[in-house]
């Protein structure tokens, strides 16, 4: 049967930017609309950009109202709508915007329109849920797009600052000393800007080549052929109780299925966590190691701005046996990016990554210019910190790791967007190949050739050359032999030392009980440079709805607090960048106190599902479109 278009190219474009109001979109849509897509919106699915391409029909399934328990239960196990795709492509952020992008490039090239490559973004809108620095290297950009800063081009990149200037300090309590900044720091011919604001530009570009991007359509499930390959994924299911039961609203989730499924979920994915463990992918592998950045945009007094300028920090406020650094970028019209990233294995569990960041912003260096200022935005993410040593096999039985789900972030760097663009881009060369080499009766399809570009590319390259910079900080002199050590790697090993240093073990495994450390007491915050964490959530513009099942799982409260409670006191409140995780007072309780998850809080940072000792804290997706709104992140 054949399928009418819904929209005309040009009355979707409102709706694929900008997501407007349901009631818009529904109105332009015919009566008769039978695609999947156009019922989303017609139902009430909150919010999902449909994009330019021609639609085929997604399988459909008779939609039912419930009316009794059994029947409501029913529903759960009813048959979901299906869309058969070429490519899917779980996140979209740059490297899952890259893949996308390449391979309709590369279709579009080869006259091969009716190529489908569709894209899964969990965030209300693109970009919603990106946090990063900024400095970004343009190298794969470049090749990407060509005219990306193009003056010819209409539809060029604008939100560009060039980084003009360089400081890199060691802080101590009051003061701040100008040490050299290892090569890889030099940002000369690199650009400060918002990812969030490149990743929604970036998508643009995605649909203009034909793209299907679904904003907040949450990929919550990976689905296998009975081989046991990757065929796919599947959306969440929508209007579920607290309970686990259906409730009048309640809406199947969708099967998306694939000859090529590529997971760009962003550090530490939920669905890649079961795919590296499925296929064992780190068999060969250090185990990840991550950080939390946590970060502000500020707007400055313009006496105080000093456009183009990256400054970079190590000492203060962290111990000397926790890794981290502080950064703070002078970019636009008199905006500031400012940030803390914190190692996340740090021994003491009463370090507050939060409040170590609240406490460096007091730092005169950095205080001198945020007096006077108004803070806009809020955000923390972690970040993968592993680096060659911590690389996983990224292929496996129908599809793809890619970007910084399989973690290429360049830490000495600190930049990781080309280096996700850049596997982006070439496991969409290999998947196009393999695809049009092949035919589907011959079996789940492997990319052998992105492991070979990946090796050979200037990613391998250069994580390789910086691969003993992170580790060396476990060293018994912490701080300062890394920087001795990371002084000698960058100028004089150059990463051809023969010996490779292994990370220390898990992350949480770093974590010593809290009568073996150092209390550490915050200092309250003033309201003009320092937030308390609240404050700061309600600036992330975070949403969940309460009457669904709580996304962060944990099968046991009680046996969960007995666990953690007695021998961290609480780590969980002090880890957390959004106060999610809180034990209350409760006499009724063998502990006298009572775990509780927050979850509206929730800002998918992910360190819970890191940090945790107990390792029983497991991070899930909510329903398609909740989480952070960030802006300028």
């Amino acid at each position: 049967m054949s399928v009418p278009r819904v929209l005309s190219a040009t009355a979707r474009q409102p709706i694929l930017r900008n997501t407007r109001s349901l009631t818009a979109a529904t109105r332009a849509l015919p009566a008769s609309s039978t695609t999947a897509a156009s019922r989303c919106l017609l139902r009430g699915y909150r919010p999902a950009s449909i994009t330019a391409g021609q639609r085929r029909a997604f399988a459909t399934t008779v939609r039912r109202r419930f009316a009794t328990v059994d029947d409501s239960l029913a529903a759960l196990h009813s048959d979901r709508e299906t869309d058969q795709v070429d490519v899917c492509i779980v996140g979209g952020g740059p490297a899952g915007l890259s893949a996308a992008i390449r391979l309709k490039q590369l279709a579009n090239e080869a006259g091969n329109e009716d190529f489908r490559v569709l894209l899964l973004e969990k965030s209300g809108d693109i970009g919603d849920h990106i946090v990063s620095g900024n400095v970004i290297e343009p190298s794969a950009l470049n090749e990407l797009l060509p005219d990306w800063n193009s003056e010819d081009n209409p539809n060029r990149f604008e939100d560009i600052t060039p980084a003009t200037k360089d400081k890199m300090r060691f802080l101590t309590k009051g003061r701040s000393w100008p040490i050299p900044a290892p090569p890889q720091m030099n940002n000369h011919g690199n650009y400060i800007i918002s990812l969030n604001q490149f990743s929604k530009w970036l998508a643009e570009r995605a649909e203009e080549v034909g793209v299907e991007v679904y904003a907040g359509f949450a990929a919550a499930e990976v689905l296998y052929t009975k081989e046991g390959a990757v065929k796919g994924v599947a959306t969440n299911d929508l209007g579920l109780g607290r309970d686990m039961k259906p409730k009048e609203s309640f809406e199947r989730g969708m099967e998306f299925h694939a000859r090529c499924t590529l997971l760009a979920e962003g550090c530490h994915g939920s669905l890649t966590k079961g795919v590296i463990k499925k296929y064992d992918l780190r068999r060969d592998s250090e185990p990840q190691t991550y950080g939390l950045g946590l970060k502000e945009v500020w707007e400055i007094d313009p006496a105080k701005f000093e456009k183009g300028l990256c400054v970079h920090s190590m000492g203060y406020p962290l111990p000397s046996n926790t890794y981290g650094g502080g950064w703070m970028y002078h970019f636009g019209d008199n905006m500031v990016s400012i940030g803390l990233v914190v190692g996340l294995d740090y021994p003491n569990p009463w370090l507050a990554p939060y409040g170590e960041f609240q406490k460096m912003k007091h730092h005169p260096m950095y205080s001198h210019y945020l007096e006077g200022g108004k803070c806009i935005s809020y955000a923390a993410r972690t970040l993968n910190e592993g680096g060659f040593q911590s690389i996983p096999k990224c292929s496996f039985p129908g599809g793809a790791l890619i970007g910084d789900t399989a973690g290429f972030l360049n830490v000495p760097k600190i930049k990781g967007t080309h280096t996700a663009m850049r596997s982006g881009m070439m496991a969409a060369e290999a998947a196009y190949d393999a695809l049009s080499n092949t035919s589907e009766a011959e079996g789940a399809l492997f990319l052998y050739d992105y492991e070979d570009k990946l090796r050979k590319s200037s990613i391998w390259k250069e994580l390789h050359q910086v691969r003993n910079m992170r580790p060396s900080f476990h060293s018994p002199l912490g701080l300062y032999g890394g920087i001795m050590y990371s002084g000698l790697e960058a100028y004089i090993f150059r990463g051809y030392s023969p010996w490779t240093f292994k990370h220390g073990g898990r992350d949480h495994e770093a974590t010593k009980p809290a009568d073996q450390c150092k209390k550490i007491e915050y200092p309250k915050p003033d309201n003009k440079i320092s937030f308390d964490i609240l404050t700061s959530v309600s600036r992330t513009g975070t949403n969940h709805e309460e009457d669904q099942p709580i996304h962060l799982q944990v099968a046991d409260y009680d046996r969960h607090a007995k666990l953690d409670y007695p021998k961290y006191q609480g780590l969980e409140n002090r880890f957390c960048p959004a106060g999610v995780y809180e034990y209350v007072e409760d006499e009724t309780k063998e502990l006298g106190v009572r775990f509780q998850i927050n979850a509206q809080n929730c800002v998918h940072c992910k360190t819970c599902d890191i940090k945790d000792p107990s390792q029983d804290i497991t991070w899930q997706t909510p329903q398609g479109g909740e989480g952070p709104k960030y802006v300028m992140t």
